[in-house]
């Protein structure tokens, strides 16, 4: 994961399981804040892999990613309409 903040808080790394696979994480977030995304991925692979088992893990992989930035998108979009709202009231 690459640390894209501003923050200048020191990295650390952190080692997560995702769909049974270790992984280090490097980053300035914190240990619960990389353990949640790490389990945000997880959940989201086997609910796809549950629903398509027949996938294999480099399919999963990139369908898990497609899903999680549809979710992300939807909810930017919500949270901007929702400023604007706000701004327009003002």
């Amino acid at each position: 994961m690459e640390d894209f903040s501003l923050s200048k808080r020191p990295k650390s790394k952190t080692t997560v399981d995702i769909y049974g696979q270790q992984f280090s994480i490097i980053g300035s977030e914190s240990t619960s804040h990389i353990r949640a995304v790490a389990a945000i991925v997880d959940d989201k692979m086997r609910e796809i892999n549950s629903k398509n088992p027949s996938l294999d893990i480099n399919k999963l992989a990139v369908l898990t990613a497609v899903n999680v930035v549809h979710d992300y998108l939807k909810l930017k979009e919500e949270y901007e309409k929702l400023e604007k709202q706000l701004l327009e009231k003002d």
